[in-house]
């Protein structure tokens, strides 16, 4: 495929470019890539029909979102999903952080501390983390792939300790061969090429289904190809794909932590575990979207 430039762009739809970058940044080009900070768009791309501020309301969840984020309104979905997803991924890899501690970080971006030590880690990746959530909604009108993937642990693990480990690749491949839950995982020198593998096979089914969202999720939690951050990249990645799908989006919380673990582990074998769990965590968001009068199918 063949691509054009901002500039090119701006020049044929008769724009700014600034308008052509923030069409970029809000989705409104399928297909369109980031290289660096420069922004490539498909040369068969068409300029999107102008929004009426004063008339139009968003209607998808991923168009709610981006309005909220761009407004900074305090309070909607979009204040609501950062937390909640934020809390609960973190306390899955082990944050000790409260939901309280959480909200008050996305809310103050301090912290108060009393009578109790904090883990400077969990500050920092809670902090990293919603910024990545800013990024799943930025670019979750394009395909994934590697630069994305990578985008994201970096900006995850960014300021960590992990990052000051000579060993540890902040944004980059593992160095290391690891494990998850005692399963032998990808070797690093194999990731490459299985990452290749597996954004191949998924990003040629055009029309995904819930639990093809689900196989790509299984599939890039068993190559683990990132030292530490799998599991948050992960949900990242799948809560990406069920916007750009426009699938109603889940949260995995302590309550069903160890049925999603569970599912994993059986997916091969019985997709029903995982499928379930997912779907009961989908109702749980449903109930936000109701609470919200955000339609969805």
């Amino acid at each position: 495929m063949k691509y054009l430039s901002v500039s090119e762009a701006a020049k044929r739809w008769n724009i700014s470019e600034r308008s052509v970058r923030n069409y970029c940044a809000h989705g409104r080009i399928p297909n369109a890539l980031i290289k660096g900070k420069t922004w490539y768009l498909p040369e068969n791309a068409q300029k999107p029909e102008r929004v009426n501020k004063h008339s139009a309301r968003p209607r998808t969840l991923l168009e709610v979102l981006q309005v909220e984020k761009s407004s900074k309104l305090s309070g909607g979905i979009y204040y609501k999903v950062q937390i909640d997803f934020t809390y609960n991924s973190n306390h899955m890899e082990g944050s000790r952080l409260t939901y309280d501690q959480t909200r008050y970080i996305f809310e103050t971006n301090t912290i108060g501390v009393h009578e109790t030590i904090l883990n400077v880690d969990d500050i920092v990746e809670t902090a990293n983390h919603f910024r990545c959530i800013d990024l799943v909604i930025n670019r979750a009108g394009f395909i994934i792939n590697e630069a994305l993937i990578k985008l994201l642990h970096a900006m995850l693990k960014n300021g960590t300790s992990d990052s000051r480990k000579d060993w540890f690749a902040v944004g980059d491949y593992k160095k290391l061969p690891n494990e998850v839950g005692g399963k032998v995982t990808a070797l690093p020198k194999e990731v490459p090429a299985k990452m290749k593998e597996l954004l191949a096979d998924y990003n040629a089914k055009k029309e995904k289904t819930f639990d093809e969202l689900l196989d790509f999720h299984y599939r890039f939690e068993c190559l683990h190809p990132f030292q530490d951050g799998n599991g948050r990249i992960g949900r990242l990645l799948l809560f990406k794909e069920c916007l750009r799908n426009n699938i109603v989006p889940f949260i995995i919380d302590e309550e069903l932590k160890m049925f999603y673990y569970r599912g994993l582990k059986e997916w091969q074998q019985e997709r029903g575990y995982l499928r379930d769990t997912c779907l009961v965590a989908q109702d749980k968001f449903k109930a936000n979207l109701d609470y919200f009068q955000i339609a969805y199918k």
